[in-house]
C-alpha cells in the first residue's frame, strides 16, 4: 500500500492507495497549527489509522508546503512557518520506523494530474495552485523537476509582470519580505484585498463571485482583472518553459470561466504568434495533492516491472 500525507495549513489529509491505485482509506484531521510536535503526532495518527483499517503497512509520502533543503535536511520556504527550519525528514522516519519521501505540495499536485489526471497524455505540465498561497510544479514525462535550488515552478514569488501604475502603487507586501509578488495579486486573500480596495466593501471571494453572477460592475471588474493578471503571470511561465498543459488547482481555480478567460488573454502577452499551450482544469480536485504524495513512492506491481511509471 502506499500512504500519502498532504499537509496543509488547515487540514492535514491521508489516503492509502490499494495496488490499482485506488484509494482504499482516506482520513482528514485539522493540523495543529504553530505547533511542530504536534503536527508530527498528528501525521503518525494519521498513518496508524489508515494501516490499522487496511490491515496492512504501506510506504509514506509527504506533500509539505515547502521543501526538504538538500543542503541542510531542514524544512524551507514553508508558509506554515513552525516547519521552517525543522529537521522534519529525520524526525519522520524516527517516529513512523521508516523511510519517508517528502515533496513539495505543488509538486505533489502536478505528478498527479501528469500521470492520470488532467495533464495526462502530456509531456511537460506545469501545475498550478492558487489558493491561499500561489505556487507551481514542473513535471516532465511524469517525473517531478525540482531543480538544484528546489525552487522549479515557484512562479508566485516573482513580481507580477507588466504592472500598471495603479498596480505599482497598491502593491501589496508578501510574507517572504518582497513587495508585489504574484502571489499577493492571485491568491484568495489577493483577491479579496483588491475588491475591498476598489469597492471599500470587505466581502469573501464567494460573495466577488455572488455579487459579479448578479451584474455587480465592482465585482464584475474585480474577476476580469483577475483574469488578465492570472494571464500576465502565466505568460512568463510560458516564454520561460513553454510547457504543454498547464493545470490549475486550489480554491481559487474554481472562479466562474477561469480556463477560457485566461487563455483568451494569453495571446497578448506570450511571445509568440499563436498560444497553443493548453490551460485546463484538474481531474482529481483536493486529492491531486494527497495523491501525488503516495506516489513519491513506486507501488508493488511497479517494482516488480509489471507496471512502470516514472516518480520523481
Amino acid at each position: 500500500m502506499q500512504i500519502g500525507i498532504d499537509l496543509g495549513g488547515t487540514k492535514i489529509e491521508g489516503i492509502g492507495l490499494d495496488a490499482d491505485a485506488l484509494v482504499a482509506v482516506r482520513r482528514r484531521l485539522a493540523t495543529p497549527r504553530d505547533d511542530y510536535a504536534g503536527t508530527l503526532e498528528a501525521i503518525a495518527s494519521l498513518v496508524a489509522e489508515i494501516e490499522g483499517e487496511a490491515g496492512r503497512d504501506g510506504s509514506v509520502g509527504i506533500g509539505i508546503p515547502g521543501v526538504v533543503s538538500r543542503a541542510t535536511g531542514l524544512v524551507k520556504n514553508a508558509n506554515s512557518t513552525w516547519l521552517n527550519g525543522r529537521p522534519l525528514g529525520t524526525d519522520l522516519e524516527r517516529r513512523l520506523a521508516r523511510p519517508v519521501r517528502i515533496a513539495n505540495d505543488a509538486n505533489c499536485f502536478t505528478l498527479s494530474e501528469a500521470i492520470d489526471g488532467a495533464g495526462r497524455g502530456f509531456e511537460s505540465v506545469f501545475g498550478v495552485i492558487l489558493g491561499t498561497g500561489v505556487g507551481g510544479g514542473i513535471a516532465i514525462r511524469q517525473r517531478i523537476h525540482e531543480g538544484p535550488n528546489q525552487v522549479a515552478g515557484e512562479w508566485g514569488h516573482n513580481p507580477l509582470p507588466w504592472m500598471t501604475d495603479e498596480e505599482r502603487a497598491s502593491a501589496p507586501s508578501c510574507y517572504c519580505g518582497k513587495v508585489g509578488c504574484v502571489e499577493t495579486f492571485l491568491s484568495g486573500p489577493g483577491l479579496e484585498r483588491d475588491a475591498a480596495r476598489v469597492s471599500g466593501v470587505p466581502r469573501t471571494s464567494h460573495d466577488i463571485v455572488r455579487a459579479a453572477a448578479a451584474g455587480e460592475p465592482d465585482a464584475t471588474r474585480t474577476l476580469e482583472r483577475y483574469h488578465d493578471r492570472l494571464a500576465r503571470a502565466l505568460a512568463t511561465v510560458i516564454n520561460t518553459l513553454d510547457p504543454d498543459a498547464i493545470v490549475l488547482g486550489g480554491g481559487m481555480s474554481n472562479l466562474p470561466d477561469l480556463p477560457s478567460g485566461v487563455t483568451a488573454a494569453l495571446s497578448q502577452y506570450v511571445f509568440s504568434d499563436a498560444v497553443l499551450t493548453r490551460v485546463v482544469m484538474n481531474l482529481h480536485g483536493d486529492s491531486s495533492g494527497v495523491r501525488g504524495a503516495a506516489w513519491l513512492w513506486p507501488s508493488r506491481s511497479e517494482e516488480s516491472g509489471r507496471s512502470p511509471r516514472a516518480h520523481p
